[in-house]
């Protein structure tokens, strides 16, 4: 393994193993499955996880049957990181609706004499 291999699976193994750290903690001290957007960052940060711990273990096993099961569990992170994406969109559209909904309520009430 040379130095760029390396420094790449280092650097993902942090970014999975931070990732899983803030499951747990998350996990622990919020009710994240209650709201839309706390199932939103804990999916994307598993998924964000589950990329980065791919990343350190085809570095270990680049070949045989091990490989391939990894290549396939890649695709399908890479499929729902772009489901994510466009729930993320679709969340930050909606919540510009509703704020300009609640300026334009604002907007219409009488000023306080």
């Amino acid at each position: 393994m040379d130095c760029a291999q390396l420094a790449n699976s280092a650097a993902s193994a942090l970014v999975a193993l931070c990732c899983i750290i803030f499951a747990v903690v998350y996990h622990v001290h919020a009710p994240w499955r209650s709201t839309s957007v706390g199932r939103h960052l804990m999916l994307f940060t598993l998924a964000i996880g589950g990329l980065s711990a791919y990343t350190v273990l085809i570095t270990v096993w680049p070949d045989g049957v091990a490989a391939t099961v990894l290549r396939f569990t890649r695709t399908v992170l890479l499929l729902v990181i772009a489901a994510l994406v466009v729930q993320r969109t679709r969340m930050v559209l909606t919540a510009q609706h509703k704020a300009a909904l609640v300026d334009i309520r604002t907007d219409r009430q009488d000023p306080p004499h």
